[in-house]
């Protein structure tokens, strides 16, 4: 599947503010399955510095300076990607791919717990950077508790990873009003209610609890209008999920739990982090008063199927 993606962020704020410094994470990272063909950012007013990075976990960072007063920030990130159906690995068959494990659904969480501990590996994608509490996902021994059931130590890994998802999915339900950006995971936990960010957090803070190395992804999702109802420009948002190591030849496999769906063709990566924090779209700092806005516009077009 191919997609032209816009996302554009205008910031007003209450008084002027100067020598603003900001972090972006827009621009698509490297991952397997995924192409991009191109990518355009477009700031006004024009940053006095622009410096690209990449890391230090699986993200993009563009770093802005702007050096004069500044009363309105806009940031509009365009970019088209060919998203791919995930590889075929040798083994058997799970909600239309191939996985290593035969009848189960991969190695136990047992071996997944036993390599992740073991293993070497200290890139971006190691599993190791993910096994232990972050900032915002911290640890949480009610969340811990409640998840024992779902990740048996002889559960095969993509099974117990479904059954963790399916279970917040039933279990929580999707309130944009019960939480806020920056609601600590044990909060919404405890109301049983959230959205996408919520969800993926108390997912990452489950799975690394029985020793299970788990992540925060930040994307989009593709998304259909009602029956009927016409397609509106601008009405899609950022989504979230989770993505788990499920040992050296499966790799990391993402799961929805807003959607209860393993991530597929209708996903775009954009990042992989410990946590929101580090793959947030948009943080910095300024010198000036307090009190801002912010209206984000986010556009998913899908362009065509690619050939199989």
């Amino acid at each position: 599947m191919i997609y032209d993606v816009s996302h554009r962020t205008t910031v007003t704020y209450a008084t002027v503010v100067r020598l603003a410094r900001f972090n972006l994470r827009l621009k698509p990272a490297v991952w397997p399955g995924q192409v991009l063909r191109d990518y355009t950012m477009e700031v006004i007013p024009r940053p006095a510095s622009v410096r690209e990075e990449a890391g230090p976990y699986v993200v993009n960072r563009s770093r802005l300076t702007l050096k004069e007063p500044i009363s309105t920030l806009t940031i509009e990130s365009r970019f088209r990607v060919e998203v791919q159906e995930a590889p075929i690995v040798q083994g058997g068959l799970f909600e239309g791919r191939l996985y290593a494990g035969g009848a189960g659904g991969g190695p136990t969480v047992r071996q997944i717990r036993n390599e992740a501990l073991t293993g070497r590996d200290l890139s971006a994608t190691c599993p190791a950077s993910y096994l232990y509490p972050s900032r915002i996902a911290a640890m949480s021994p009610e969340i811990g508790v409640w998840a024992r059931p779902f990740l048996a130590d002889d559960a095969p890994i993509v099974d117990a990873g479904t059954a963790l998802m399916r279970a917040i999915f039933e279990q929580f339900k999707y309130d944009k009003d019960a939480t806020k950006t920056d609601t600590p995971p044990a909060q919404a936990f405890a109301k049983k209610r959230g959205v996408c960010q919520d969800f993926a957090h108390i997912m990452v803070i489950a799975a690394r609890a029985h020793g299970i190395p788990a992540a925060y992804v930040s994307g989009y999702l593709r998304t259909l209008p009602p029956p009927g109802k016409p397609r509106l420009i601008g009405a899609d948002a950022m989504h979230a999920w989770t993505a788990l190591w499920c040992g050296p030849t499966l790799g990391w496999i993402g799961f929805d739990p807003t959607n209860n769906k393993l991530a597929n063709t209708d996903y775009i990566f954009i990042g992989m982090g410990r946590d929101y924090g580090d793959v947030s779209p948009l943080d910095g700092v300024f010198h000036g008063g307090a009190g801002q806005t912010m209206r984000v516009a986010v556009d998913v077009m899908p362009l065509e199927v690619t050939p199989s």
